[in-house]
């Protein structure tokens, strides 16, 4: 197998919502269609860094309210 395309236990490359920035290996950048820049600005890296924590907590509740409704429509349903 090359060496580029070893198995990582995280994605390559995560975008924040529908946002034009990505992680990609712990590092934010700003892209574009015609390009990309490297965030280094601790600031807004942490601003970052507290959306995509507070995104990811949202999608896991959502995910439990759904689970929730699926069985409570599964133990409603004789």
């Amino acid at each position: 197998m090359p060496a580029n395309t070893s198995p990582s236990p995280l994605p390559r490359s995560e975008r924040l919502a529908a946002s034009p920035v990505i992680r990609r290996g712990g590092q934010w950048w700003l892209v574009t269609g015609s390009g990309s820049i490297l965030s280094t600005d601790p600031t807004f890296t942490g601003e970052l860094d507290r959306f995509a924590t507070a995104m990811a907590a949202a999608d896991r509740a959502v995910a439990e309210l759904r689970t929730q409704t699926r069985e409570s429509g599964r133990r409603d349903v004789r």
